[in-house]
């Protein structure tokens, strides 16, 4: 449901939701990334970045998080830009901090890069 107002949520902001599994219908409440802007919060949705721990089987974009009390995390931890979820702004339980800028920009690079492109075939029509 789209609202009249953006979301209060800013690109690189580390907020807690309940990210949806991939293989099963469940969801987890765990730490994401921000990576939408004003004008889609203004639809009503906001796109985020998985976040997990470190020590988890490591992927090639994951991201590592520089500052971990500025992000309001405790353990070592990656965004992993090949995993997104688009939710209300409602479902978000809570901000927990945010990521330096350089990680920011790094983890919301990884992610753009994989958005529109592919293996050089045409979209479809």
């Amino acid at each position: 449901m789209p609202t009249s107002e953006p979301s209060s949520y800013r690109p690189g902001d580390v907020v807690v939701v309940p990210f949806p599994y991939r293989d099963r219908f469940a969801e987890k409440r765990r730490p994401a990334l921000v990576v939408s802007n004003d004008e889609l919060a203004a639809e009503g949705f906001v796109w985020v970045a998985m976040i997990t721990s470190a020590k988890n089987s490591r992927m090639r974009h994951d991201q590592p998080i520089s500052d971990l009390p500025r992000a309001g995390l405790s353990t070592p931890s990656v965004v992993r830009p090949i995993k997104l979820a688009c939710i209300e702004p409602t479902r978000i339980v809570r901000r927990s901090g945010c990521l330096p800028p350089s990680d920011s920009q790094r983890a919301l690079a990884a992610v753009s890069g994989f958005i529109g492109k592919g293996s050089g075939r045409k979209p479809n029509p």
